[in-house]
């Protein structure tokens, strides 16, 4: 993330070629429209809202922002770049396995 490294594969990157890449990746969590019912219109909002509060309260700041975002930026040399784009999602992949 210097733009001196490869954040792939450690080399220096601008030594062997002209080139480097930035890679940028964001993540959200995406909520689809909800469709409110009667029984969501009966619910005690403030015990909601303080339960909801005291589950925030147990979490880090790290923690919470990574349930709503996160976003990284990446250097990378040809070489990793063109393994990304071949295939983005290998290190999940493996992390399954």
């Amino acid at each position: 993330m210097d733009g001196l490294v490869c954040d792939g594969c450690g080399g220096g990157l601008l030594l062997d070629s002209d080139v480097r890449y930035v890679l940028r990746i964001e993540g959200f969590a995406a909520y689809d429209p909800l469709e409110i019912t009667h029984e969501d219109l009966q619910k005690d909002f403030e015990a909601e809202m303080e339960r909801l509060l005291d589950a925030l309260h147990r979490m880090s700041p790290e923690e919470a922002q990574d349930e709503v975002h996160r976003s990284f930026r990446l250097d990378l040399c040809p070489g990793c770049w063109r393994r990304y784009l071949k295939d983005p999602l290998a290190g999940l992949k493996r992390e399954k396995a």
